[in-house]
């Protein structure tokens, strides 16, 4: 799993605040929960659609798990599957890109290439 970058979904906003800050705290519902949410590739638009379903202006942060560290731990959640839960803030020189999640047509958000 660790080969793989992970993904986050937030608000533009919220993604603007934290390049200011230099580090992202997490949404509200990641301060609820304790840590902030990610999910793999093959994870994201599950997430998006029960999470975030019908969100504008929101942005996909793409990460590399190895620079995270011991404050990423991979647990059971949805259906048993392994999620990456990050336990601290993500400073965001660690992220490895940003790019927008627009809705399509159908209300479903339009992913970009996860590389």
């Amino acid at each position: 799993m660790a080969d793989e970058l992970i993904y986050h979904m937030c608000r533009h906003a919220e993604w603007q605040a934290a390049e200011n800050a230099g580090v992202y705290r997490g949404s509200s519902q990641d301060a609820v929960d304790g840590f902030i949410h990610f999910s793999t590739a093959t994870q994201i638009e599950a997430s998006a659609a029960k999470h975030r379903a019908g969100q504008h202006d929101l942005v996909l942060v793409a990460v590399d798990p190895a620079a995270l560290g011991a404050t990423l731990k991979w647990e059971a959640s949805r259906d048993g599957a392994l999620f990456p839960h990050l336990y601290g803030a993500l400073p965001v020189d660690r992220v490895r890109w940003i790019r927008p999640l627009p809705l399509g047509a159908a209300g479903h958000h339009v992913f970009p290439a996860l590389t």
